[in-house]
């Protein structure tokens, strides 16, 4: 509803939620030892959500650092050292890129010898269902996870390596590219690293859209559109799991912190809330909502309106 309004401007803070109900689950809602900094409470636990917002309103946003954070709101085991650990592992892979690589200029057959055969990185069905296949540093520890996660390690080595990197958001199925765009030299992580040709790309949109491969498609995504894709696919894992409702919520307040995302994830987060029993909260976000879309759908204004007020009548 609203889906053709984009928001340039986030709100100054994001929303304060806890994202598991506790702190000693981890992201997939387990009992999970360990727990976050300043346990004794003798130290101010880091404001995970400020340093994403921060990190994604700079002058040239981190993808790597994005991706850690979004980890670190979801998971309540995540320290800085944590962290640290991940950028790291990301630079030990970069060292090991043969230096020859930077004169031959063919980096997918060498990152798809490192990552892909030697490291292990790689994608499998079942990783769709799994939470932490969207977490940059379970990513890393596992070896396995979604495509475009796959491909922010892939980037991310590839970048430290001095590679001409990029990565590419086709429908249905995110992977990487090198040098010029119009060449289309792609690689998919999630196959191990296996090269794509154009018409291997034109047969992944046809299989994923039924349409044709577009020239649009083609353009390397920012980092920001990479994150707000990452979240788009942690809140596609919550959906049908209405016992996560919390993962939905903080990736949707994530998204919304983005400097540029649909207004319609206002809406959504005002239904969350409703669904978690905020009814008050929801209302209102609801009916606030409803003044944005009184210039561009009136009728959907109506609609929601309606349905913030059976949110208020909840309260009796």
């Amino acid at each position: 509803m609203g889906g053709g309004v984009t928001e340039d401007v986030p709100p100054p803070d994001g929303p304060e939620h806890e994202p598991d109900g506790g702190r000693g689950n981890g992201p997939d809602g387990e009992p999970r030892d360990g727990g976050a900094e300043g346990g004794s409470g003798a130290v101010e636990p880091p404001d995970w959500r400020r340093e994403f917002a921060e990190e994604a309103r700079s002058e040239r946003p981190d993808l790597a650092r994005l991706c850690l954070l979004i980890g670190a709101v979801v998971d309540p085991t995540v320290t800085r050292h944590t962290l640290d650990e991940a950028e790291i592992e990301l630079d030990r892979l970069a060292g090991l890129v043969p230096y020859a690589t930077r004169i031959t200029g063919d980096w997918t057959t060498a990152l798809a010898g490192l990552l892909g055969s030697r490291e292990g990185f790689e994608g499998v069905p079942a990783d769709y269902q799994r939470l932490e296949s969207s977490l940059l540093h379970e990513v890393l520890r596992r070896r396995r996870g979604l495509p475009i996660l796959l491909s922010v390690v892939w980037m991310e080595v590839a970048r430290r390596a001095g590679a001409p990197v990029y990565g590419l958001g086709l429908p249905g199925h995110f992977v990487v590219g090198f040098g010029d765009p119009a060449d289309l030299n792609l690689a998919d992580p999630f196959a191990g690293g296996r090269a794509m040709t154009g018409t291997d790309a034109e047969l992944l949109v046809a299989s994923a859209t039924g349409e044709a491969l577009d020239r649009s498609m083609l353009r390397p995504a920012e980092p920001g559109a990479i994150v707000l894709r990452v979240l788009n696919n942690i809140r596609a894992w919550a959906a049908p799991r209405p016992e996560r409702s919390d993962v939905a919520l903080w990736a949707v307040e994530l998204s919304l912190l983005l400097p540029s995302h649909p207004a319609r994830l206002r809406y959504e987060r005002a239904e969350l809330l409703v669904q978690r029993g905020q009814f008050l909260t929801g209302a209102t976000e609801m009916e606030a909502y409803a003044q944005v879309m009184d210039a561009v759908d009136p009728e959907s204004a109506t609609t929601i309106r309606r349905r913030a007020q059976a949110a208020r009548a909840r309260l009796n």
